[in-house]
């Protein structure tokens, strides 16, 4: 049996790096928990299969969008000076290419899921591109790009039920907190680069101090709002165990950026905790009867 050919391992391993496969975790977990809540259980293979597939084309699509926006600035900065559209290892032309087949696939996804997720679809895809261009005009960009990941449980529950309930909006609130902390350290390591090039962001204009002050703030927010969807939701005690869980994980991220605010990797690998413990506690709600 002959083996893998080179030039195509290659190919897909540079398509991971450019799309950061890895990074998937950071908001696979939420949508995945927020699924099972819209169903009450299980959904329909159909119905999961759409979701994730939307889900990931989604954010393809605005990830190729944003390196192809940013590519003039990622040559700039020290960080990302090495990736593909900098380099030339991919070109401008292919990352729009991937961006229009990853948007069409979101489409027909919504499509296939029911009226109001097609008409809405457009209008996600829209809020997403808008990212890469309100860097250069507010600091808020970083807090749009949390209200971007906050899509996420709202477009869930659309694409199951065809409605937004009021735990959809509370979700939609909760992971706009959560995600604005995120990107607000994933801002620290850029302040210099940023500035130099006329990019905004919250630490750019703030500054590393007020910056970290506003992280706590940022975090129980997101722990709270999502403790209120399960009170809306009436889940069971043990996902607020798994809140409670993320709590902790939230401390010791902002204890840690206070001590080393440079130091985004430890930060990043704990938003992953926390992602994966909101997971775990959905699913231990809803399957499993655990006596507290």
């Amino acid at each position: 049996m002959s083996g893998p050919t080179p030039g195509r391992s290659i190919g897909l391993r540079e398509l991971g790096k450019f799309l950061e496969i890895q990074n998937l975790g950071l908001n696979l977990p939420f949508a995945l928990g927020f699924l099972l809540l819209a169903a009450r259980g299980l959904p329909t293979l159909p119905t999961f299969l759409l979701v994730v597939v939307a889900f990931v084309a989604a954010r393809n699509a605005g990830h190729s969008f944003n390196r192809w926006a940013d590519r003039r600035f990622d040559a700039r900065n020290p960080r990302t000076q090495h990736r593909a559209l900098v380099t030339g290892r991919l070109s401008p032309r292919f990352a729009l290419g991937l961006t229009a087949a990853s948007s069409a696939v979101v489409i027909v996804a919504a499509g296939l899921l029911n009226p109001l997720a097609l008409i809405l679809s457009p209008v996600a895809l829209g809020a997403i591109f808008l990212y890469s261009y309100s860097k250069r005009y507010t600091a808020l960009t970083t807090a749009y790009l949390g209200f971007v990941e906050g899509i996420t449980p709202a477009a869930v529950f659309i694409a199951v039920t065809g409605t937004l309930p009021w735990a959809a909006v509370a979700a939609t609130l909760a992971l706009l907190a959560w995600g604005t902390a995120f990107e607000t350290i994933h801002s620290l390591g850029d302040i210099e680069a940023d500035r130099e090039a006329n990019l905004r962001s919250l630490p750019a204009r703030l500054g590393v101090r007020r910056s970290l002050l506003l992280l706590p703030f940022l975090h129980a927010a997101g722990v709270l709002l999502l403790a209120v969807v399960g009170r809306l939701l009436q889940v069971a005690p043990v996902y607020f165990v798994a809140l409670a869980g993320m709590a902790a994980v939230a401390a010791v991220i902002d204890v840690g950026v206070a001590l080393r605010p440079s130091e985004t990797r430890r930060p990043f690998r704990l938003h992953f905790l926390g992602g994966a413990l909101f997971l775990v506690g959905v699913a231990a709600a809803l399957f499993v009867s655990i006596p507290l």
